[in-house]
């Protein structure tokens, strides 16, 4: 009997498996993916009854175009390989497609959804391009057709430009960072607009704007930028990313810059407009002068002095239509006087003498002489005439009449 050791036993199974099997598809479903830092992809295939174990080494990952993710069903391109130490074998993996899709399409999604989440398709963070600019960049192949269409549309709308290409490559495998790379730079140069793009192609000639790499240098760009890739019904990462994305390079140019007739009509417009509006301030402010001139003559000195000397002459003559009045009033006052004077003396010295009549009665009717002589006596104390209310017990007065004075002394008071 002949005894095989394990390392030769292992060595006659790889032979057989690896010439057996140099090259499989084998679909299934992604598991337990560890991204190594050697750049290896180690994970295992499984369907509903079986796993088995793969690797994909770095210079083959690094060419996928799509992101490995737990639970993706892939077909699997690729070798049996057999690990020696362990005795284990595996599918050597050269490359990977997603079933059911291709892995241009899942990585155009899924790049999509990453930068989605990450914000960079957010319309607040878009800036707004210039509206005449002064300097762009065209950041595209220096030999490609799209060049000459934008260099063409710009010579024939607007040509106040000055104008720098970035020649670059915009398809293979280096193009994404010849691409992001002239972005950084011209970011740099204060130019107003970038204009990043190419013609059309399939989706891998127009891969290169789908790459991680160009949607970062875009999204971190200061300078506004337009993404101009491809035809109207072709659509990238950058398209999305851009502050404006433009349908064809041509279609940017007209998007970036003004038209220079329609600038044209424009100024004609605002010719006519500011005509129309200079002369109507020029008639308001006409019809303003005229006010002011009319009321200037209206408040102005010598109308003011020429107002109060018709005044001066008005009240004169009211002064002297009022005299000439008072003056016949007192005239025919003075002719009433001179009429009626006479009789009025007359009158005053007849109700003089009427009152000096009376007064002398009134004197006679009242003089102790005239007075009826009987139970009448002046009372008087200490030389001063008083009532007799006046006195109180004990004092002494004096009684006078016409012939009699007697002295007296109060004995008794009694008011009645």
């Amino acid at each position: 009997m002949h005894t095989l050791s394990v390392s030769a036993l292992n060595e006659q199974i790889k032979g057989l498996i690896e010439t057996t099997f140099e090259h499989v598809f084998v679909e299934g479903e992604l598991s337990r993916i560890t991204f190594h830092n050697s750049g290896h992809i180690y994970f295992t295939l499984k369907d509903a009854n079986s796993t088995i174990k793969a690797v994909m080494f770095r210079t083959n990952a690094m060419r996928l175009k799509f992101e490995l993710k737990e639970g993706l069903k892939v077909i699997l391109d690729g070798a049996i390989t057999l690990y020696k130490p362990r005795g284990e074998y595996q599918i050597n993996c050269f490359n990977i497609e997603p079933s059911g899709k291709g892995a241009l399409a899942l990585a155009y999604e899924q790049l999509k959804e990453k930068l989605s989440e990450k914000g960079y398709f957010d319309s607040a963070r878009k800036k707004t391009l210039p509206r005449f600019p002064s300097r762009i960049a065209l950041i595209t192949s220096a030999t490609g057709a799209a060049l000459q269409d934008m260099l063409r549309v710009a010579n024939s709308r607007y040509r106040l430009l000055e104008i720098d290409v970035y020649d670059v490559l915009v398809q293979g495998e280096s193009a994404s960072f010849a691409i992001a790379n002239a972005i950084n730079v011209s970011d740099t140069k204060d130019y107003d607009l970038l204009i990043v793009g190419r013609g059309g192609g399939s989706i891998e000639d127009l891969w290169a704007f789908n790459e991680e790499r160009v949607a970062d240098a875009v999204f971190r760009a200061k300078t506004p930028i337009i993404s101009a890739v491809g035809h109207e019904i072709d659509w990238v990462i950058s398209d999305f990313v851009a502050d404006l994305r433009a349908p064809t390079p041509s279609a940017a140019m007209e998007m970036a810059l003004p038209d220079t007739n329609e600038l044209y009509q424009y100024l004609d417009s605002l010719e006519s407009q500011m005509t129309q509006i200079l002369s109507q301030k020029i008639a308001r402010k006409s019809q303003e002068l005229a006010h002011l001139r009319s009321s200037y003559a209206q408040h102005s000195i010598e109308k003011k002095l020429s107002q109060k000397l018709q005044e001066i002459g008005q009240l004169k003559e009211n002064f002297n239509q009022n005299i000439g009045f008072k003056i016949q009033n007192a005239g025919r006052e003075i002719e009433h006087i001179k009429n009626t004077f006479p009789n009025a003396i007359e009158m005053v010295f007849k109700l003089a003498q009427n009152q000096v009549l009376h007064l002398t009665k009134m004197l006679e009717s009242n003089h102790p002489k005239f007075k009826v002589k009987k139970g009448f006596a002046q009372i008087s104390k200490e030389h001063r005439v008083i009532e007799i209310s006046e006195l109180q017990i004990n004092d002494e007065f004096e009684l006078q009449s016409d012939a009699v004075r007697i002295s007296a002394k109060v004995i008794n008071k009694e008011n009645i």
